[in-house]
């Protein structure tokens, strides 16, 4: 089976969010320890430098993996960082597009980056759901469940769908671009399948889901 962890983020508390995926792991990326704890999550490990997890988090955490303020890399790079050293196969990164607007698109920018091309990546964005499809992606809901696929960090090449109202047979998405904007389900399941580059994959939350 393959071990499954969530990363919690930081930021104002996610909604809407429904039943989370059983994980093998807990991690938060800051603040997102507060947010775990308001949304009655237990966290494994801790991780960031801890500027904006509420005081005495670090000791009530069962572990904690403590960054310098002044750093390259955001506390969710580090949180996926730490869920692939922990032998963690896939992540289901759990956040908010509430608060800061930068922090918002970068985690999106972050999940889709090459370096993390080992894991399989889940989101749940509020009551939306996300993935970062590198190769095949099944996703399920209810006919007219809208659906959206984002080519991120460059061209992606041999999209090919089913099930959706307006299907791609190796079509080409570019970043920017309208193409794969609002599409819907025809049936119960669908599937995206891309060649080379990164689709993210979304359905929003106003489908209900």
């Amino acid at each position: 089976m393959s071990r499954h962890a969530l990363v919690i983020t930081g930021g104002p508390v996610p909604r809407n969010l429904g039943t989370l995926p059983a994980a093998d792991m807990v991690i938060a990326a800051d603040g997102g320890f507060d947010n775990a704890r308001d949304l009655g999550i237990h966290v494994d490990l801790l991780v960031g430098d801890l500027d904006s997890a509420s005081p005495g988090a670090a000791h009530q955490a069962q572990a904690v993996e403590r960054h310098p303020v002044d750093k390259d890399e955001t506390d969710l790079e580090l949180a996926l960082a730490a869920a692939l050293n922990a032998g963690m196969e896939s992540v289901t990164v759990i956040g908010t597009i509430g608060g800061r607007v930068d922090h918002a698109l970068g985690n999106l920018l972050v999940v889709a980056a090459d370096r993390w091309a080992d894991l399989r990546i889940h989101l749940r964005i509020d009551g939306t759901r996300a993935w970062v499809v590198r190769d095949r992606v099944e996703v399920h809901g209810t006919v007219d469940d809208l659906v959206s696929l984002l080519a991120v960090g460059g061209q992606a090449t041999g999209v090919t769908t089913t099930g959706l109202a307006w299907p791609l047979s190796n079509g080409v998405l570019e970043p920017g671009a309208g193409l794969g904007l609002s599409n819907r389900l025809a049936g119960p399941t669908a599937t995206v399948e891309v060649g080379t580059g990164v689709v993210i994959v979304l359905m929003p939350a106003a489908t209900g889901l």
